[in-house]
């Protein structure tokens, strides 16, 4: 995360922020910095004395401060100090005025909409907005309303056909009874159906068309755990595109396999972890259970792993993650094309149903 610093500077995770004259700011990546130290120089010719290539990987500021009209740093891992005169650092900026992409935020609040005294197509068409403007939707339960959870599902599928949608059912059924004790589902042989925590995913990536929303009800809470973690890839991708423009082109250029292998099913999908760029159209395919091995050039491997790699901990950081608690009543909507999402661990008989829809026109 940013260090924003009284003086104006901004440390961030590999580049600083710099203010200049007439309120303008400069920002430099810390082994840009490191390379054109000044005092590394030789003292007649001026001419570099050190290659970028002798530099540690992981340099970065020990310490950083603005003293007077320079730039004052101290440096990590060995302590060498650089003086970078402030007219030196605006005559060379190539970052200039640049606005920043944030990384996902971890605001469940501004995902959040109340049940109470709403009716049920409001909270659809609500919940719906708050998909379109931030890629999911976390519905409270009102407490007045004693209906219970288990009785209440097809009325939800009910509105969400009405606001245009279309239940999808897919190898599992056309409603997933999310418990460890299942006995109503199809292929209950993986994960959702075991209390093991589970990490950041969509959902079916190996389809040819992946569902587009999945609705997750909370009927049951497990006596401990169990909470649910959503991450939004599409705000994290524009974020590794603003820092890492090679790392996201692989991303959204590279093919790889997803292969679903359980007893009685069994579906592979090759295609971009990111699938479509575009803000209206976001299609991300992400699950590391599913993934098959690469079967790329001896040459492209480890380019795509650092880009992998790079972007998961990303969006694994949980800095970057809403965590949602469910009570019976309660349900969330995601965008499966868009939002991350994951579960931890839990014990007792947690029980969710999951309901996949897609836009009635698809």
């Amino acid at each position: 995360m940013a260090e924003a610093r009284g003086d104006g500077l901004e440390l961030h995770a590999d580049w600083l922020r710099v203010p200049l004259a007439g309120g303008r700011t400069a920002d430099f990546h810390y082994r840009w910095l490191r390379h054109n130290c000044e005092r590394e120089r030789h003292p007649h010719t001026r001419e570099r004395t050190r290659c970028s290539s002798e530099l540690a990987d992981d340099v970065r500021p020990r310490a950083a401060a603005l003293a007077g009209d320079a730039l004052f740093v101290v440096w990590e891992p060995d302590g060498h100090e650089s003086l970078y005169p402030l007219a030196w650092l605006d005559a060379h900026a190539y970052a200039r005025d640049r606005v920043d992409v944030p990384p996902p935020t971890s605001d469940l609040a501004a995902l959040e909409i109340s049940a109470v005294d709403v009716p049920l197509g409001r909270q659809i068409a609500q919940a719906l907005a708050r998909v379109r403007e931030r890629g999911a939707a976390v519905v409270r339960h009102d407490p007045s309303d004693r209906t219970p959870p288990e009785a209440a599902t097809e009325a939800i599928v009910t509105a969400f056909e009405a606001a245009g949608l279309r239940a999808v059912a897919t190898h599992f059924g056309r409603i997933e009874d999310l418990r460890t004790d299942n006995t109503t589902n199809q292929n209950t042989d993986q994960l959702g159906y075991t209390d093991a925590p589970i990490h950041l995913h969509t959902d079916q990536p190996f389809l040819d068309r992946p569902p587009r929303y999945q609705v997750l009800q909370c009927i049951r809470a497990a006596d401990q755990g169990g909470d649910n973690l959503l991450a939004d890839a599409r705000a994290a991708f524009r974020h590794l595109e603003a820092h890492d423009a090679r790392a996201a082109d692989l991303l959204a250029t590279t093919p790889v396999r997803f292969d679903r292998q359980q007893q009685n099913f069994a579906r592979v999908v090759e295609s971009p972890i990111v699938a479509r760029r575009g803000d209206a159209d976001f299609l991300i395919r992400c699950s590391y259970f599913t993934l098959a091995p690469h079967r790329l050039p001896f040459a492209q491997l480890s380019e795509f792993y650092r880009a992998h790699d790079r972007f998961i901990r990303l969006v694994r950081d949980p800095r970057h993650h809403v965590l949602v608690g469910l009570q019976p009543g309660d349900w969330l909507v995601y965008d499966n094309h868009r939002t991350l999402h994951a579960r931890t661990g839990f014990t007792g008989p947690r029980w969710l149903r999951g309901i996949y829809f897609d836009p009635a026109e698809t």
